[in-house]
């Protein structure tokens, strides 16, 4: 596999209901994992940019998380709905969804 144009890191992290510092699990990440997974396939970005699920990469309680590299750009609050924009947006046109990014007091 050549080096990709960015690395796409999504939290799968899960804790138990009243954790005190929540999780992106409970906030529905695996949804938008899938969502990432299912808009790579058919889009084919495979060639050029990679997905990873990751364990917990911050801000818990702000879930879900998902991590932009080699900008490193951390968005917070992803819902399945936003995935389409922060592929057109940011992996394609290279401008970062400034909507969805994390709050600099987090990143």
């Amino acid at each position: 596999m050549a080096k990709p144009k960015k690395h796409v890191l999504v939290c799968v992290q899960g804790r138990p209901p009243g954790h005190p510092r929540g999780s992106c699990q409970l906030k529905g990440c695996n949804e938008v994992y899938q969502a990432f997974l299912e808009a790579f396939q058919a889009r084919n970005l495979w060639a050029d940019y990679a997905l990873t699920n990751t364990g917990c990469i911050g801000p818990c309680s702000s879930g879900p998380s998902v991590l932009v590299y080699p900008e490193g750009v951390m968005y917070s609050g992803v819902g399945a709905a936003d995935i389409g924009t922060i592929i057109d947006e940011h992996l394609i046109k290279d401008q970062p969804v400034e909507r969805l990014r994390a709050p600099a007091s987090v990143w």
